[in-house]
């Protein structure tokens, strides 16, 4: 009984059943080990760019202008400018938010102190807070679906910034 050099399969012709390696001699005793017919696949490239732009352009909204930062400072999404938009879009509205924020409490906190009305207030605060919150959460939304949606008073802004 003949075994193959390659996989040690019984082999009873010129070629193993196991494998199909060439067996030199009918016998098969002293067969050498064969090359693959194929070449394997190269390894796969990534993508030029990491991400799409869609995924790229939400997550400038994520942590406000720091990630808007991070999206206009790193070297290929700086250069898109779906990117570019909702990057500056991003750094100018929270930007302003915090902006707008950090008055309200203030005048807030001296109406309440003074006219003792944080009653009314705390509610009116809330309610801000909330709307800001739903606008980002909807700027997200667009940029994921590919939208160029401009804010009403930052969208211009950011549309000049990035050059669209």
């Amino acid at each position: 009984m003949a075994f193959c050099a390659s996989c040690g399969a019984q082999v009873d012709g010129r070629f193993c059943p196991k494998c199909g390696a060439s067996q030199g001699d009918p016998a098969g005793a002293t067969a050498a080990p064969q090359q693959p017919a194929y070449a394997p696949p190269p390894p796969a490239q990534p993508v030029a760019g990491g991400m799409d732009d869609n995924m790229a352009g939400a997550l400038c909204y994520l942590l406000g202008f720091i990630t808007g930062v991070l999206f206009l400072v790193l070297e290929p999404y700086n250069k898109r400018p779906f990117v570019r938009f909702h990057a500056f879009q991003s750094v100018i509205f929270s930007v302003g938010w915090i902006i707008l924020s950090i008055a309200l409490s203030i005048v807030m906190g001296i109406m309440s102190a003074v006219m003792h009305m944080w009653l009314v207030f705390l509610p009116l605060r809330l309610l801000i807070y909330l709307l800001g919150l739903l606008l980002w959460l909807f700027c997200m939304y667009k940029a994921y679906n590919r939208e160029l949606y401009q804010l009403p008073i930052v969208g211009p802004m950011a549309a000049k910034q990035a050059g669209s």
